[in-house]
């Protein structure tokens, strides 16, 4: 779990990833969706703590900083950079990866990343306005146990680092199991088997797409896949 928490979060957990082995690389993917919930409370913590008098557009605005903030834009970083392969691989992998791995961000990333937080912010400020908190855990919860699901089930298309290590070593059975309890656990916090039906549709789709234009999935992709799967539960919950 301290692993989990030093690489998806910045909360100070004093373990340093860099010296986990690869089995516990491993058994840190099992703990991702634990991860979520725990943002989701924090989430959660300081959405019930903002000022009733702050205008809802503002506080919206403030609890998508920290939601940012909690994982340093590092899934956002990978949702802008797989915007960019994707589109501009042209349907080559080996070009898609090489686009992955350039620091700039093109436009089709800058898009990408507009269009979600617009959607998220939009989502945060209707979930303030109801008061419907149990989507700021469900959401983040989903979207980790998405990660689970391709370390699992695409291979890894670009070797070396931890995140490959972290994919080879992903205990399977432990892993399903992870995933069937995540989705029992956003059904019982409110959850309905629609959006439940909506993240499984995409999450495949997704999976498909990954190996069709990057041949696997990368930790960008990944991560891409993360912020893509909160966005489509936040929507769709409300919805």
């Amino acid at each position: 779990m301290r692993i989990a928490l030093g690489l998806l979060t910045r909360i100070p957990v004093g373990h340093g990833v860099s010296d986990a082995d690869t089995v516990e690389l491993g058994r840190s993917v099992l703990f991702y969706p634990l991860v979520g919930v725990v943002i989701g409370l924090a989430l959660a913590g300081v959405a019930w703590s903002m000022p009733a008098r702050l205008d809802t557009g503002l506080q919206a605005a403030l609890l998508l900083s920290v939601w940012v903030g909690l994982t340093g834009g590092m899934h956002l970083e990978g949702l802008a950079d797989t915007a960019d392969g994707w589109i501009g691989g042209m349907g080559n992998p080996s070009r898609a990866l090489a686009i992955l791995k350039d620091p700039h961000c093109g436009p089709f990333g800058v898009m990408a990343l507009l269009l979600l937080l617009l959607l998220k912010w939009n989502g945060l400020r209707v979930v303030l306005e109801s008061a419907d908190w149990g989507v700021l855990l469900v959401a983040p919860l989903l979207g980790r146990a998405g990660i689970v699901v391709l370390f699992m089930t695409l291979p890894y298309a670009r070797p070396g680092g931890m995140g490959e290590e972290a994919a080879r070593a992903v205990p399977r059975s432990g892993g399903w199991s992870v995933c069937l309890v995540s989705i029992v656990s956003a059904v019982l916090l409110g959850c309905g088997w629609m959006v439940v039906g909506g993240w499984v549709v995409v999450l495949w789709r997704l999976r498909a797409s990954w190996l069709d234009r990057f041949g696997g999935t990368t930790g960008d992709t990944a991560g891409a896949a993360c912020e893509l799967l909160e966005t489509v539960v936040l929507t769709a919950w409300l919805l």
